[in-house]
């Protein structure tokens, strides 16, 4: 498959997850020592310079069985680069990131992003265009017009009679004047445990940033449930609430009770989409 297909939908994602982890600071993805994506504030020099050094590693690494992950540590924070589907997604991280939650979202983004493309846009002869030779055809029609007017010269020519007919007059249909509502978006988000004695087992609870989005877009339009779906497709309808902790706030979380999480096939760590159900 083209490179560029990749490029387009993985930067959108390296963005998104410096968006959400403010702490990693540059990130990009290569593959056979070329640059596939990076992130907005990421130089290429440095990205290109990254590469080089680690092609060398690389090198040596032949001998222990080839390399899949390298870190750097450093005063001020590190640098980790991962193998992700023939890919290398490196990424920059202050000291005080949680390097944990980092890995969690970028070995779940990152391959999921890649699976997707691929499936949306295989590499196969579908992105060739087919051209078809329409001289023929022109060429045929030249000639039909030809033999026509030959054929009216030859006839003698009829009086032409104009008839005008009463024209009903036509019902104008009526218009709907109330506006169509945009699709409802469909957005990713992180699993993450949510139990306690008091906590309703049909309610999941989701990231306040999320929700403000939703009712910035239908405005006074009403949405009480959602929509959860799973990567393998698994899906369920379900209420839902603002998640409470404000440290989980933008970092794109989906609290779902255990049993919905046994309904949906799904655990801690895993990726999901959820769409608003509008009224």
């Amino acid at each position: 498959m083209n490179n560029d297909v990749y490029s387009f939908a993985l930067k959108s994602t390296l963005d998104e997850i410096q968006s959400i982890c403010p702490d990693v600071s540059n990130t990009f993805i290569f593959k056979d020592g070329k640059i596939i994506a990076k992130g907005e504030t990421t130089d290429e020099k440095t990205v290109n310079r990254t590469i080089n050094a680690f092609d060398a590693i690389t090198e040596r690494a032949d001998a222990i069985g080839g390399l899949e992950a390298v870190t750097i540590q450093g005063a001020n924070g590190r640098v980790n680069i991962a193998c992700m589907n023939d890919f290398y997604l490196t990424t920059v991280l202050s000291k005080k990131a949680d390097e944990k939650y980092v890995n969690t979202l970028t070995r779940v983004l990152i391959p999921t992003v890649i699976k997707l493309v691929e499936k949306i846009h295989p590499a196969s002869t579908d992105d060739e265009t087919l051209t078809v030779d329409l001289e023929p055809a022109e060429d045929e029609a030249a000639e039909e017009d030809t033999d026509s007017a030959e054929d009216n010269e030859n006839e003698p020519a009829e009086e032409e009679t104009a008839t005008t007919e009463p024209t009903e007059e036509q019902e104008t249909p009526e218009v709907d004047s109330e506006p169509l509502l945009p699709e409802p978006p469909v957005t990713q988000l992180i699993v993450e445990n949510l139990g306690g004695l008091l906590v309703p087992s049909d309610t999941v609870r989701i990231d306040k940033a999320v929700i403000t989005e939703w009712n910035d877009l239908y405005g006074d339009k009403k949405i009480n449930e959602v929509d959860v779906e799973t990567l393998d497709g698994k899906t369920t309808h379900c209420k839902f609430k603002p998640i409470k902790d404000s440290k989980h706030k933008g970092k794109g979380i989906i609290q779902i009770p255990e049993k919905i999480q046994l309904t949906l096939e799904t655990t801690k760590g895993e990726l999901v989409t959820v769409k608003p159900v509008v009224e």
